[in-house]
């Protein structure tokens, strides 16, 4: 933890303490994450894994006919 200094004014000792424990508790607090999106809607999902990923022979074709 990194030193505290008090710069101007004459602050208590009970000031310091709860200004120390605010500090505290504010580095040891995650912040709020936003939920991710479900995977099953990831447009990866929609890529057919039968299809080479390069054009090719037979690539146009292989990509109409079901798994």
């Amino acid at each position: 933890m990194t030193h505290l200094r008090i710069v101007r004014g004459d602050a208590t000792p009970e000031e310091v303490a709860a200004l120390v424990v605010a500090l505290r508790h504010i580095s040891l607090t995650e912040p709020e994450r936003e939920p991710s999106p479900p995977r099953w809607r990831a447009p990866s999902r929609r890529m057919r894994g039968n299809v080479p990923p390069r054009p090719g022979k037979g690539t146009w074709r292989a990509s109409g006919l079901p798994e």
